[in-house]
């Protein structure tokens, strides 16, 4: 496949990584593995400096306007580091068709995080941050059920990230709403500074070597402009109906990457 032919869907996981705050770094394993025609294991390394990078740049914007907790990004980094050693050791260990087949189930989990998760928890910061001030063991409790949840959280997409080179930012999304209360806009700026991050912890795990520069340059390059345009129009998009539509198009490449990985 020529790159220009790859070039749509670059700028498309762009678009989506930086408006939504995850979600289109799923669809670059399969872009790279079908259209790219690389090696399963060789995709999920590419992807990572492709993501990463397009986070970076679209993290940037974001924290411009406020919109990055960095302190709870790095906590969520940090829990995920073991994870995403486990993930990259398995990695190393399945075939390209499992490894691709298990990657369109992830896809679907994506869009049914988006579907069900995501939309419900546009404005859960907004109200936390009016609601009453909770009995102070209550309140106690309320903390150490957020302290779990992250840990979880963490640990899950450090494993995602370092076992199918993915963000995992359709999980960060929702666990920053509904556990920490962060506003969207917020959870969709330190979504992205958790896929940087997780990003650079997984390609450190794996080593440069596991990547096709070749292939992962001009392939960073197309995503980092639609990661920044992305940011710029996110906090414009209507939440429900954006998330809807990317949903739905995750089942498409989801059903067809796991087609073509048992085919091929």
């Amino acid at each position: 496949m020529t790159p220009a032919a790859v070039a749509g869907p670059r700028l498309l996981i762009g678009l989506a990584l930086g408006s939504l705050g995850g979600g289109g770094s799923v669809l670059a394993v399969p872009v790279l593995a079908h259209l790219a025609g690389q090696p399963a294991a060789a995709a999920t390394a590419t992807s990572l400096v492709a993501v990463g990078a397009s986070a970076a740049g679209a993290a940037g914007r974001h924290a411009r306007a406020g919109r990055v907790r960095w302190g709870v990004a790095a906590v969520f980094v940090a829990v995920g580091v073991p994870g995403s050693w486990a993930g990259a050791e398995l990695n190393g260990r399945l075939d390209g068709e499992t490894l691709l087949v298990g990657f369109s189930v992830l896809v679907l989990v994506a869009a049914h995080r988006m579907l069900t998760a995501c939309p419900s928890c546009t404005r859960v910061g907004e109200a936390a941050a009016i609601g009453a001030t909770a009995p102070v063991r209550t309140e106690r409790r309320a903390a150490a059920r957020r302290a779990a949840a992250v840990l979880v959280a963490g640990t899950v997409v450090g494993f995602l990230t370092g076992l199918f080179g993915v963000g995992g930012g359709f999980v960060v999304v929702p666990a920053l709403t509904l556990a920490l209360h962060l506003t969207m806009p917020e959870a969709v700026g330190t979504s992205l500074a958790v896929v940087l991050g997780n990003a650079a912890v997984a390609l450190a795990i794996r080593g440069l070597g596991a990547v096709e520069w070749a292939v992962a340059l001009p392939f960073t390059a197309a995503m980092l402009a639609g990661s920044v345009a992305g940011a710029a129009l996110g906090h414009r998009l209507p939440a429900e109906r954006s998330l809807h539509a990317f949903a739905g198009l995750l089942v498409a490449v989801a059903v067809v990457n796991a087609v073509l990985a048992v085919a091929g």
